[in-house]
């Protein structure tokens, strides 16, 4: 199985911090005391409603009482259902990425940090997991919602594909991603099950995807050599 890169220690980064000054301490209980957005609001009301009723129940007047604001304020920050779920990915995308550095000589293989940025993306997602499920199931009934479903999950697959240091640029960049896009679901799948605290099948199911991909690739590559004069 591959292994999963070593995540900066939450110790580590507030040791550092707290070399600093005793002003990176108190932003910091700032930040953590800050009232949340409006935008906040709404999409911890759309994922609650969703976790309990399904992401059918999940309506713009239903999210406004649940956030307790009005329509017009709502409609002001998150205008559609669309947008609260880009609202979402946007939230779950920042959370991947702010633990990735990117190193130039990083020795690891793509795989590996691929793996690991994955793995992330599951570990911000895991407070989410009821209302990530009602999602997928309302999907299949939604074609619209499933197509733009999907461009949300591809742009967010081509920031950490990028993070991993995956060329993701021109028609090659693009296939590269979609067929990352096809693995992740099937995972996606698996973690949705896995309710084991070490999450031993995800990351097996995970390794197995990725593993795949890197020989469909291997190969693609030889056919495009030897076929070339």
């Amino acid at each position: 199985m591959a292994r999963r890169q070593k995540r900066p220690a939450k110790s580590a980064q507030s040791s550092k911090s707290g070399q600093g000054s005793k002003s990176g301490q108190g932003k910091a209980r700032s930040a953590a005391s800050a009232p949340a957005s409006l935008e906040e609001r709404a999409v911890d009301a759309a994922l609650a409603i969703a976790a309990d009723r399904g992401w059918g129940a999940v309506s713009l007047a239903a999210v406004a009482e649940q956030a307790d604001t009005s329509l017009a304020a709502l409609y002001a920050v998150l205008p559609s259902k669309g947008a609260i779920l880009d609202a979402f990915a946007r939230r779950i995308d920042r959370a991947t990425l702010a633990g990735v550095e990117i190193d130039a000589g990083d020795s690891g293989g793509v795989r590996d940090r691929l793996f690991d940025v994955i793995m992330r993306s599951f570990d911000a997602l895991e407070p989410h997991r009821r209302a990530v499920a009602a999602l997928v199931s309302d999907l299949p009934r939604n074609p619209l919602a499933a197509l733009c479903q999907g461009a949300r999950l591809l742009r967010s697959l081509a920031w950490m594909a990028a993070a991993a240091g995956v060329d993701t640029s021109g028609p090659l960049g693009v296939l590269r991603v979609k067929a990352l896009g096809a693995a992740y679901l099937v995972v996606l799948r698996t973690w949705l099950a896995d309710e084991s605290t070490d999450k031993a099948r995800t990351m097996a199911a995970l390794d197995r995807a990725l593993r795949n991909l890197e020989m469909i690739a291997q190969t693609a590559s030889l056919r495009r050599r030897t076929a070339t004069p």
